[in-house]
Formats: C-alpha cells, structure tokens, sequence
C-alpha cells in the first residue's frame, strides 16, 4: 500500500482523498486471515481525475460501475482499490449461466449433513472484501436481482434456510462491463441505481508513457515513444472502422515489450501479441503495416533495452 500511496501522491491525486484512505484503514484493518486476498498490483492505473472519482465514490460508501470500451483499465483500476484500501478481494467473472445460487451460496452435502457453502458474494458481505464483478453485463437480469437488497441501503443478503447476513461496513462492490462485447445485455435501471458510473477513459499518450516506463525502466525512451504513437494510430484506426478492436490490446503491447526484453525481435513480439489476435488474414497484414511503419521488425534487446 505504501508504494500505491506514494505513486498517487506522485500524481498529484486530491490529498484529502488520500487522507481519507488512512482514515478508512484505520477504522477497517486487513484481518490476518484476509491477508492473502489483498491485492499486490503488477500495474498501477494512471489517471489522476479517474482516481479521483473513484476514491470519493468509495470513500462515500457508494458502489462503483466502471463501463467503457476494451483497454481502458477497468481491471487494473479495481484491483488498484482492494490494495489501496486494503481489503480482500473476491473475483467474480460474469457469464450467461452465472445464477442467485454460485453468487450467494447453496447447500452443499459434506457426506454428513447438509450445510450451506457460501459463495464469493456471501463472503465479500462477511468478511468486509471488496467484490470486483467482472462483465457484469453478461449474466443474466434474474440471476443479478439477488444483489439488489446487498447493493442498496438495506446492505444485506437474506438467504432461504438461514439468517439474514448483514454487509459489514467497509464491503463494496466494484462492477466492470464493456460496450458492445458479444454475449452482453443492458443492464437494468434497478441495478444501474444502485451504483455510481464511472465512465472510463482511454489512456493518455503521456500516461502510457509513464506506464511503460515504470513497468520497463530500461526501456530506450525513443522506441518507447514510438511503441505509444504506434497504439494511438491502432486506436483512431479502430474508432475509424478501417480495423476492429482486436489489435486495441493494451495487455498485448506490454506483453510484447515483455517478449522484446526476452530477446525476441520486434516483429515477432509484436505479431504474437497483437497482429496475430486477428483472425483474418487481410486485417493482419493491414495491422502490420501499420506497425512496421512505426516499428522495424529486427530490433534486438540490445536495441530496445540499451541499459
């Protein structure tokens, strides 16, 4: 938690907010059996007004919707606040069979009796965790009405055949949803009420650069320049339509800088991971274009990590 801090206070995040985080981890300490489900971010999230948002939602005692298109940090952003505020993390990834009984729990025979197995929403209510629901927009309506009554003022679940669990105080639930992925739905007006929506930007140029720096110090500040150009013409590429999203992958460039420090050449780190999460052959060699014109194919290591 510290290095997070200290990287927001870098950023020059609201300093109110942050004292408030201290006041929130006084008041709610990570229990020791918690412990191992707190979050150790491989990446931060950069955005300094987004953080912002994010924290005074929390702070408030609000649940949160992320919601915006791929690539935006959605994931990395949640798993940034379990480790800021210090609370376990239960993941839940959304999907059209996902029902009432995985998320809250069901009775379970355990070759003696009959007991109830709770499931990961039942112990973020429990164990005061933070609950990311990932594509929250993929489940089905029905099977998201049981969070109702845990998302809203009453703060509780009330299962049949037990008694009611009442939501400690520091629980919160951060949801994430994509526009337009197949498979996914509106969500309801009643579930949309009872989150504060946060609208998920696309990172800066200058905020990539921080985050390839900070990730790969080594890294030639030259060819980082190019490799954060080089996604901002994918980007306006894909909003125009003259390609799909599939080569808008963060994750990937990263990964194929990854690959380059490996000692991969460049071309064949970025085909593997981006050019090639195409699966029609004229896109790829459209996406290709695109890249050798910014990047040539056979740089080495020795070339995009000098240092």
């Amino acid at each position: 938690m510290d290095q997070l801090y200290s990287f927001l206070e870098s950023e020059g995040v609201d300093k109110g907010l942050l004292e408030g985080v201290k006041a929130f981890r006084l008041m709610h300490p990570t229990e020791a059996e918690n412990a191992p489900r707190v979050p150790s971010p491989e990446y931060y999230y950069y955005g300094k007004k987004t953080w912002e948002l994010a924290l005074a939602a929390i702070l408030a005692g609000k649940n949160l919707l992320l919601a915006g298109p791929k690539a935006t940090g959605k994931n990395v952003l949640s798993e940034n606040l379990g480790a800021l505020f210090g609370r376990p993390v239960w993941n839940v990834s959304f999907h059209i069979n996902t029902d009432a009984s995985y998320l809250v729990g069901t009775d379970t025979y355990d070759g003696n009796k009959v007991s109830f197995r709770p499931g990961p929403i039942w112990l973020c209510a429990a164990k005061g965790g933070f609950g990311i629901l990932d594509e929250i927009n993929m489940a089905k309506n029905e099977a998201l009405a049981v969070l109702h009554a845990a998302l809203d003022f009453r703060r509780s679940l009330d299962v049949p055949g037990y008694e009611k669990t009442d939501l400690r105080p520091e629980t919160r639930f951060i949801a994430t949803m994509n526009y337009g992925y197949a498979g996914t739905r509106d969500l309801n007006e009643a579930l949309t009420s009872r989150f504060a929506v946060l609208d998920m930007p696309i990172i800066s140029e200058e905020n990539l650069q921080k985050l390839i720096s900070r990730r790969y110090p080594g890294i030639s500040v030259k060819i980082r320049d190019q490799l954060v150009k080089l996604y901002g013409e994918l980007e306006r590429k894909a909003e125009s339509a003259e390609i799909s999203d599939s080569a808008l992958d963060l994750r990937g460039l990263l990964d194929a800088i990854a690959l380059m420090e490996q000692g991969l050449k460049s071309g064949d780190a970025l085909d593997m991971c981006i050019v090639n999460k195409s699966f029609d052959a004229y896109e790829r060699g459209l996406i290709r274009d695109v890249i050798n014109a910014r990047i040539p194919a056979d740089l080495t290591r020795e070339v995009v990590f000098p240092t």
